[in-house]
């Protein structure tokens, strides 16, 4: 399967990159031709506001798929699953679900700590309750620890209906249990590639436990440093400088372990975003296909590390 590539917008100074939405345009058309398959809406002023570039970016791009990110709590499940319904036949299916953990809040908006495990239980109640609003053919009650509702129905359901992907991540058990659960993708943490295959299989046999280790894919984020290192790097995260051959060779070995999502940060202005999917992209792709032809090949079959091929 073809690697991916995502678009993970930065947080400039103005504190968006969708600040000006008419240059973000040229941005997202820029993306698209570049050869990235989908972009992470992820805005500092919070849920709604990622709800409205959501669509935007559905209607000013033609195939750039939308990861949305989203918080449970913030929307009672019945209004959030009628919005991203609509979103989703908005784009025509071009919409997938980043569901981050965030501390619960009091009855006044007030963040308060409560145990990390109470957070997951919220989230896996929450998409339990997407999946069955997407999915129901009559209204139905639901009595759970979070959660209340009653007649809860949608209409109009998306064109995925209850198959809408969602995306989640985390190290801990807790987190690994409710991703195992329900996660199409799951986010990996940055990290060598021994410790990201040691979460891979830890993610894979949670689940297993439900039956869904075929269907899990692995997204791994990288940050790039275009113009070289601004101080020292963080030694834990996949963080890369040097040419687009030098970026793509250090990607390989994560592609070998069968990660096929790179989420890409660090390049917003345009000139980055071109050079990167003219050649970065170009030769990930290129160097997958080749090495995937000499596996096929008959009586041919390769052994050679990605480190042993040589880009051009």
């Amino acid at each position: 399967m073809p690697i991916e590539f995502t678009h993970v917008p930065g947080k400039p100074a103005n504190g968006s990159f969708f600040y000006d939405f008419a240059e973000t345009a040229t941005k997202l058309s820029l993306i698209e031709d570049a050869g990235f398959r989908k972009l992470v809406v992820d805005d500092p002023a919070g849920l709604l506001t990622n709800m409205d570039i959501a669509a935007q970016t559905l209607d000013r791009t033609g195939s750039l798929e939308v990861v949305l990110t989203h918080w449970a709590g913030v929307i009672e499940p019945i209004e959030a699953a009628r919005q991203l319904a609509a979103l989703d036949r908005r784009g025509g299916g071009r919409l997938s679900l980043r569901m981050l953990s965030e501390p619960l809040e009091d009855s006044d908006g007030e963040a308060r700590p409560v145990a990390h495990g109470v957070v997951w239980q919220r989230i896996d109640e929450y998409l339990v309750l997407l999946k069955r609003l997407w999915s129901n053919d009559t209204p139905f009650d639901h009595e759970g620890a979070f959660y209340s509702v009653r007649g809860g129905f949608v209409p109009r359901k998306g064109p995925h209906g209850a198959d809408l992907a969602i995306r989640l991540g985390g190290q801990s058990g807790t987190a690994l249990k409710v991703a195992g659960r329900h996660a199409d993708v799951f986010e990996l943490a940055a990290g060598s590639p021994g410790e990201v295959k040691q979460l891979m299989e830890r993610a894979r046999r949670a689940a297993a436990e439900h039956g869904r280790a075929g269907r899990l894919r692995f997204a791994l984020p990288v940050r790039i440093h275009p113009d070289g290192w601004t101080g020292a790097p963080d030694h834990k995260a996949v963080e890369i400088a040097g040419s687009p051959a030098r970026l793509a060779l250090t990607l390989l070995p994560y592609a070998a372990l069968g990660i096929e999502e790179f989420m890409i940060g660090g390049i917003d202005r345009p000139g980055e975003i071109a050079r990167i999917g003219r050649e970065t992209i170009a030769l990930v792709a290129n160097s997958q296909a080749r090495r995937e032809a000499e596996i096929l090949r008959p009586g041919m079959l390769s052994s050679r590390p990605f480190s042993d091929i040589h880009l051009r």
